[in-house]
């Protein structure tokens, strides 16, 4: 019999890494196993917007690959078309050039109604300012999504219950927005995001209107969520933020200035 150790690492392309070193006999095995197909597939994006007489190239060729399962942070300072790129794979805005796949299609320019769709079905979206409706309780915000995919009412509501048990707000189901903590709105966002079984989920800078205590619950959560195995696509200037994220894209004037494993994540018990 021989010693073996194994080291097992899910790298950002989707490959499942087993090294085994058999310490009496002096070799090393490495197995490559494809572990997920990629859900979103961005090549050679470009977008130009005209303002006034000027052209503004705000993406210049971006290539990103982000597969099934990944946690992955964009960052960027301002004006490094972060932004951009964020409304192009949130199906926000339609690329100037290039091919956008997200989950198999091919997204790059269809029209104003079928992107309605895409979004609606394939992305939940989280933002910075909660954008819940004022009048609606937090289970009427979270039911929001199954109403415009034709969900029927019962359907709506079990299923808006199980997300907001999931979010740990099942207290607060049926308080409206301002009878909430920033921390609440945020969670009845995520819940509203999760609610349709995303492909994807797109948050961007969601601890930005909140404290620092509050922020560290909502990235915990966003960490129970990825583990529960969803995609997380976390767009933010915050570095601190962005270290719970498993892979860092990081954009300056335009393009891919790096595309790194963040081999330091932070991970909250």
């Amino acid at each position: 019999m021989f010693a073996s150790n194994t080291i097992k690492y899910l790298g950002h392309k989707g490959y499942s890494y087993d090294k085994k070193l058999d310490q009496n006999i002096n070799f090393t095995h490495l197995t490559i196993t494809f572990m997920s197909k990629p859900v979103i597939e961005i090549k050679d994006i470009i977008k130009h917007y005209e303002v006034g007489t000027q052209v503004v190239k705000a993406l210049r060729g971006v290539t990103v690959q982000i597969n099934k399962g990944e946690y992955v942070a964009i960052m960027g300072p301002s004006g490094s078309g972060k932004s951009t790129l964020m409304n192009v794979i949130g199906a926000l805005d339609t690329p100037s050039g290039g091919q956008y796949i997200l989950n198999g299609t091919d997204v790059s320019h269809l029209t104003d109604e079928k992107l309605a769709e895409i979004r609606n079905k394939e992305i939940g979206f989280v933002f910075q300012t909660f954008n819940l409706l004022p009048r609606y309780t937090a289970q009427e915000n979270v039911m929001l999504p199954l109403i415009y995919a034709g969900v029927s009412k019962p359907d709506r509501i079990e299923r808006a219950s199980q997300v907001i048990n999931k979010v740990g707000l099942q207290e607060r189901a049926s308080h409206k927005p301002n009878e909430m903590s920033g921390g609440q709105r945020q969670r009845v966002a995520v819940a509203r995001a999760l609610v349709n079984n995303p492909s994807i989920i797109l948050a961007d800078e969601p601890t930005g209107n909140l404290d620092t205590k509050t922020s560290v619950d909502i990235m915990r959560l966003f960490g129970d969520i990825h583990a529960s195995g969803n995609t997380i696509i976390l767009v933010t200037h915050e570095e601190d933020i962005a270290q719970h994220a498993h892979r860092i894209i990081r954009l300056r004037d335009g393009v891919v200035e790096s595309d790194i494993v963040n081999k330091e994540v932070v991970v909250l018990q």
